[in-house]
């Protein structure tokens, strides 16, 4: 079977250095076996996926890393360049002075040089250091948007990442966003799931 062609559009923030295949793969796969995942990555990219969607809570960034070097090892892709990355800031590390090293802390878990898009995950912030999942009242903090996006906006100047955006914000904190953005939001990700109706 011939590998389905994508459409692909261009990140508004990428300064029109890359292009995004519209439909991505998810590898949200809590308690999955690593072999699944690989199986599952290795499959999407026989039929034509191109762009993993990945973040640090779902764990699944090591497994993604090695799932892409297995298919150039393959021949499937000829290199890293050929698939689209996207990962997220979890909100325990939407603090300013964590972006950096938790964007390298992932990229490490990639084995990778850059992620294609790096996105705020969810417009809160949480206390920093253990993992917290789903994230109780205790928790939550308010976040510096514009200390956080700053962070967000280095690591694309420092070329860890090619684009930057945000995911399930709404329309009023994305206008707040853009207010003071010198590098503008390339995307904001919603969930749209059958089980919040």
């Amino acid at each position: 079977m011939a590998a389905t062609k994508i459409p692909e559009v261009v990140p508004g923030s990428s300064n029109g250095h890359r292009t995004m295949p519209v439909l991505g793969f998810g590898t949200a796969a809590n308690n999955l076996e690593p072999e699944v995942l690989i199986a599952a990555v290795l499959d999407a990219i026989k039929l034509g996926y191109r762009h993993f969607d990945t973040a640090s809570i779902y764990t699944s960034e090591q497994t993604l890393g090695e799932a892409v070097a297995e298919a150039i090892k393959l021949g499937l892709i000829a290199s890293r360049d050929q698939v689209f990355i996207t990962s997220r800031l979890w909100c325990n590390d939407a603090h300013p002075g964590l972006v950096i090293s938790t964007l390298k802390n992932s990229l490490q878990n990639l084995q990778m040089e850059y992620l294609d898009l790096y996105l705020i995950h969810w417009p809160i912030s949480a206390k920093p250091g253990k993992l917290v999942y789903p994230l109780t009242e205790e928790y939550v903090l308010p976040l510096d948007l514009k200390g956080v996006w700053a962070a967000m906006e280095e690591a694309q100047r420092l070329g860890l990442t090619k684009s930057i955006g945000v995911s399930n914000f709404s329309t009023k904190k994305t206008e707040n966003l853009l207010s003071f953005a010198t590098i503008p939001p390339s995307v904001n990700q919603l969930e749209m799931s059958p089980f919040w109706q």
